[in-house]
C-alpha cells in the first residue's frame, strides 16, 4: 500500500531540492526525517514537510498505529514549477531579468511491514 503527498510552488530552486531530495530516496520515513532534520539546505525543511505528510497520509488508511519506521520513502522527485519573473534596472535604460524559481516536491511513502522494517 502507497500514499503520496505533493507540494506545489516551493520556492527553492528545483536544482538545489534536487540535492537534498537525492540524500534521502530509498530509505526508512525515520532515516529521512532524521537526514532532512540535521541538513543545513534551506531546501530540507519545505522537504521534510512533504515527507512527513505523505506519512500521515499513509498512516491514516490503516486501522491500527503504524510506525514511521515501516514505511519507507518508495519514490521521491523535485519538477520545475512556475517561474515568476522580475526586473532588474541595469545601465542606459536596459533591463534584465530575474527568474525566481520554484518547485513541485512530490513523495510517495509505501509500507513495508514489520517483516521488512528489520
Amino acid at each position: 500500500m502507497e500514499a503520496r503527498a505533493v507540494a506545489r510552488h516551493v520556492r527553492v530552486s528545483p536544482r538545489k531540492a534536487r540535492i537534498v531530495v537525492d540524500l534521502v530516496r530509498g530509505h526508512s520515513v525515520e532515516k529521512a526525517l532524521e537526514i532532512l532534520k540535521f541538513s543545513k539546505k534551506s531546501a530540507a525543511r519545505p522537504i521534510e514537510k512533504t515527507v512527513v505528510s505523505a506519512m500521515h497520509n499513509l498512516a491514516g488508511r490503516f486501522e491500527h498505529p503504524v510506525e514511521p519506521t515501516e514505511m519507507a520513502v518508495r519514490e521521491i522527485f523535485v519538477n520545475e514549477g512556475r517561474t515568476m519573473y522580475r526586473i532588474r534596472p541595469r545601465a542606459q535604460g536596459r533591463a534584465y531579468r530575474i527568474r525566481k524559481r520554484s518547485s513541485t516536491i512530490t513523495v510517495v511513502v509505501d509500507y513495508r511491514g514489520e517483516q521488512q522494517a528489520k
